[in-house]
């Protein structure tokens, strides 16, 4: 079934973790800790970067000169690095939000794949739709009442997610209207 968290996951994924941090360290040095408190609480409600993330990121991000430690701070535990976002790094970030993302326009989706092999299989590819339906209805009721209770930031996430599942059940419905010609096909 499709989940809110897988679909949060696949924009956090689609995202770029390395360029959000070094956006967020435009704003000044900070900690690995302080990066990851930023970026959750502003990309991260539904799936949090993990510490091992941010450090190993940072750690890449050091390595191709993109940012700098500005300082160490001993600490009770282990010694605390503060870094900061380099000339290379801001010209980085500048082109990054200055390229467009690539359309994906999802031409073979997981669905689709289910549907032809529901029929293939002699299994009820209507039910599967139906059942597909329900659970994209119910998402879009979950992030309706989400959206109704959250800030600015979540309800455009909120929106991008409800017109993408707007987009499905379109497609959820014409294929259910083409279901027998589609059967027709694939088992010809």
């Amino acid at each position: 079934m499709y989940t809110r968290q897988v679909y949060i996951s696949c924009i956090v994924a689609a995202m770029s973790i390395s360029h959000t941090l070094l956006g967020l360290l435009e704003g000044g040095p900070r900690h690995g800790y302080d990066l990851k408190r930023a970026f959750d609480r502003r990309f991260g409600n539904d799936r949090p970067l993990h510490y091992g993330q941010v450090y190993s990121t940072m750690s890449r991000l050091l390595k191709n000169g993109l940012v700098e430690v500005d300082g160490i701070e001993a600490g009770e535990g282990p010694e605390r690095k503060r870094y900061a976002i380099t000339e290379a790094g801001i010209t980085d970030v500048a082109q990054w939000l200055a390229r467009p993302e690539k359309p994906e326009p999802y031409l073979q989706s997981t669905l689709y794949t289910k549907v032809v092999l529901a029929l293939l299989s002699g299994r009820d590819a209507a039910a599967l739709l139906d059942t597909q339906r329900a659970e994209h209805l119910r998402l879009m009721r979950e992030l309706t009442r989400r959206k109704s209770g959250g800030d600015l930031a979540d309800q455009l996430i909120c929106d991008h997610a409800l017109f993408h599942l707007e987009a499905d059940l379109r497609w959820l419905e014409l294929t259910a209207a083409r279901l027998d010609r589609l059967a027709s096909e694939v088992r010809a």
